[in-house]
């Protein structure tokens, strides 16, 4: 796009396909992220450009209209999808009240679109987290999302707690994280695991009393993502359960 081009959806995809990388966009599909039968990112169609050019795409595009970033999220390109995320993570930034409550329901109408880990980490917490915290709204949606049965909305729901505990209000993420403790999905417990960490950057002692009573029966992923940051004799004490 030159700099006399008004920014549209066509010019974009243009762009998209000009820095489309064949080789690797098979790398991604079959060693990053599993496209296979069966996995999660079953069907996920990559065009194999790298997150830096696509963040410098998105910028060159945030003028699109959310009909376009609508039109986006239904692409079965990856990356398409990536960048319309980002572009809604701005239009959120950007936003008068009103147009984030807009952004905040569109993003939740389209929850499902944001259906690989990568999507849910860059935009659940910049986007419902924030919306969540700043308005001061009722947090029950998390609990709502966190008893799908998509994986994406129950991956939306924990790390959408990010936001607060970037603001220092932990309980949010030890409410989700125990709706989730028997989750099914390793890519849940991942989840988890890594919010259960931020938050005991934050206080580690909370951290250790919701640890205490659940970590015996917590998924091993979850626990070790957990106490990442522990001390190493106190790791073990916690995976042998002699805590």
């Amino acid at each position: 796009m030159t700099a006399s081009q008004k920014p549209s959806l066509a010019s974009l995809r243009r762009e998209l396909r000009a820095a489309a990388d064949p080789a690797r966009a098979r790398f991604l599909m079959t060693s990053f992220f599993p496209t296979g039968k069966g996995s999660y990112a079953e069907g996920d169609v990559f065009l194999g450009i790298d997150v830096p050019v696509s963040r410098a795409i998105a910028r060159r595009y945030r003028a699109l209209g959310i009909a376009d970033i609508h039109r986006m999220l239904a692409s079965r390109h990856h990356e398409e999808r990536f960048i319309g995320l980002l572009l809604l993570v701005d239009r959120y930034a950007g936003g008068a009240p009103g147009e984030r409550a807009r952004v905040a329901a569109f993003y939740l109408a389209n929850a499902e679109r944001a259906n690989n880990w990568d999507l849910v980490d860059t935009s659940a917490y910049h986007i419902l987290g924030r919306h969540l915290l700043e308005t001061g709204a009722s947090t029950a949606v998390l609990d709502r999302l966190a008893g799908s049965k998509n994986l994406w909305r129950r991956r939306i729901a924990i790390v959408s707690t990010y936001a607060f505990i970037r603001a220092g209000k932990l309980a949010p993420t030890f409410r989700i994280a125990d709706v989730l403790l028997a989750d099914p999905h390793d890519l849940i417990h991942k989840a988890s695991g890594w919010m259960l960490r931020e938050a005991g950057k934050r206080d580690m002692q909370a951290l250790v009393r919701w640890l205490k009573p659940r970590y015996r029966r917590m998924p091993r992923t979850m626990l070790r993502y957990a106490i990442e940051r522990f001390p190493e004799e106190e790791r073990k004490r916690y995976l042998a359960g002699t805590v």
